[in-house]
C-alpha cells in the first residue's frame, strides 16, 4: 500500500471509475480535505463548493464530476467531504465560477450526471491542524519497512462489513471504563494492577463473532512459521480521539510469543522502541531506537519474536498523525481486537533481560 496510489482520485485525475470502496480508502489515507460543510444559513461568496447528492458512491466518478462543473470556468480541484463517497467539495480557480455553478446547478437536475439533482453551498475552509512536534520518526506504510524481526501487518485483513459486524457485535456487549478508555475480556480477564492473567478464571471459549477473523489468522504461518494461532484470549479496547496506550512490551510469564491486534473504525500510528543493547536496561532508555508504523482500519498486525518480546509498543495520544507528509485525523473512536494465547508455565524465551519469568 503506498499513498501515492490514492492522489490522482482525490484531485480528478483517474483514468476510469473509482470504486466506492477504494476512495473511502483514500479518504482514510489522505485524511478529510481543508474545506468542509459550512454551518448555518449565511453562505458567504467563495471559490469552493460544498455539492451533496454527487461522488462515486452514488455512481458519479471525479473525472464526470470535473467534466460537469468545469463548464462553469476552470475547476482547481474535486476533493472527498467526507469517507460517505456521496459528498464533494469542488474547487474553482475564481468565485464568479463558483457562483455560476452553484446558481446553475443547485436543486436542479444535472443532465451532465445523469440527470441527478444536487445539494450545494458555499464551503468553508476548515482551520489548519496543528500536528504535535516529536523527534522525526519516519512513518512506515508496511511492517518490512519497520526492520523489526517478527513484526507483520496485512491490510483489509476483514471486510468492511465484517468490521461493521464486529463493531455491532461488541457495541451490544457491556463495556468496562477505565480511566480512558473502554475495555471488554474474553476467554480470560487481564488484571491490568498486575499486568498478568489468572489462569485459574477462566470465562469461556472466545465469542462466536470472531469467528471470521481466526479463521484467517492462519494466513500469517506464511509469513511466519513460528507464528502461534491457537489463541484463547481476547481483549477488546476502543480509544476515543486522541487516547493513546503507554509504551510497555506484554509481560512474557502472561502471553505465548504470537500477539494479534486488529484495528477497527479509526486510524493510528504504533511506534516502537528497541534496546541498542540487550545488556543494558538504562542504554535502552537513552539510547534506543525507535520505529513506527501506520495502522489502517482493518489491517492485522502481529507481533512475534524478537518484536514481541524485545520492544516496547505504543500509541502516542494524538489526535492527528503526519504519515508521508500527509495529516491523518484519527477517528472519533479506534477499537483494538487483540488475540494472544495464555501461558501456562514459566516464559523460557532468549530475552531474559526483558522476562519476568526469567528475572
Amino acid at each position: 500500500m503506498k499513498l501515492e496510489v490514492s492522489t490522482d482520485y482525490l484531485i480528478g485525475r483517474p483514468k476510469k471509475r473509482l470504486p466506492a470502496y477504494r476512495y473511502r480508502r483514500a479518504c482514510r489515507l489522505m485524511g478529510l480535505p481543508k474545506f468542509t460543510r459550512p454551518k448555518g444559513h449565511d453562505d458567504e461568496l467563495c471559490c469552493n463548493l460544498y455539492v451533496a447528492n454527487c461522488g462515486p458512491a452514488v455512481g458519479l466518478t471525479i473525472d464526470s464530476i470535473t467534466s460537469a462543473f468545469s463548464k462553469f470556468g476552470t475547476v482547481t480541484g474535486v476533493y472527498p467531504a467526507d469517507e460517505s463517497g456521496s459528498r464533494v467539495i469542488v474547487s474553482y480557480y475564481d468565485e464568479n465560477s463558483a457562483q455560476s455553478a452553484l446558481k446553475a446547478l443547485d436543486r436542479c437536475p444535472c443532465p451532465d450526471l445523469g440527470g441527478r439533482s444536487l445539494h450545494i453551498r458555499y464551503s468553508v475552509q476548515r482551520p489548519q491542524l496543528q500536528v504535535v512536534a516529536t523527534d522525526s520518526v519516519e512513518v512506515c506504510l508496511e511492517a518490512s519497512e519497520l526492520n523489526i524481526p517478527g513484526i507483520y501487518l496485512i491490510h483489509d485483513f476483514v471486510s468492511a462489513q465484517e468490521e461493521e459486524q464486529l463493531l455491532a457485535a461488541v457495541d451490544a456487549r457491556p463495556w468496562h471504563s477505565l480511566a480512558k478508555r473502554r475495555v471488554q475480556h474474553y476467554g480470560y480477564e487481564f488484571c491490568y494492577d498486575i499486568r498478568n492473567v489468572n489462569t485459574q478464571h477462566r470465562l469461556g471459549n472466545l465469542p462466536s463473532f470472531v469467528d471470521c477473523i481466526l479463521q484467517k489468522i492462519p494466513v500469517f504461518k506464511k509469513l511466519d512459521e513460528a507464528a502461534d494461532v491457537s489463541l484463547d484470549q481476547l481483549t477488546v479496547n476502543e480509544y476515543p480521539t486522541g487516547v493513546g496506550l503507554s509504551p510497555h512490551i506484554d509481560t512474557h510469564s502472561a502471553f505465548e510469543g504470537s500477539i494479534y491486534s486488529l484495528s477497527l473504525s479509526g486510524p493510528c500510528i504504533m511506534e516502537f522502541r528497541g534496546s541498542d543493547d540487550d545488556n543494558d536496561r538504562d542504554k535502552e532508555r537513552s539510547n534506543s531506537r525507535r520505529r513506527a508504523i501506520y495502522l489502517a482500519p482493518r489491517s492485522m498486525l502481529l507481533l512475534s519474536g524478537e518484536g514481541r518480546y524485545a520492544w516496547q509498543h505504543y500509541i502516542p495520544h494524538h489526535k492527528v498523525d503526519k504519515v508521508k507528509d500527509t495529516v491523518i485525523r484519527r477517528g472519533s473512536r479506534r477499537v483494538s481486537f487483540t488475540f494472544r494465547k495464555v501461558r501456562k508455565g514459566p516464559c523460557q524465551c532468549d530475552y531474559s533481560q526483558f522476562c519476568d519469568s526469567q528475572s
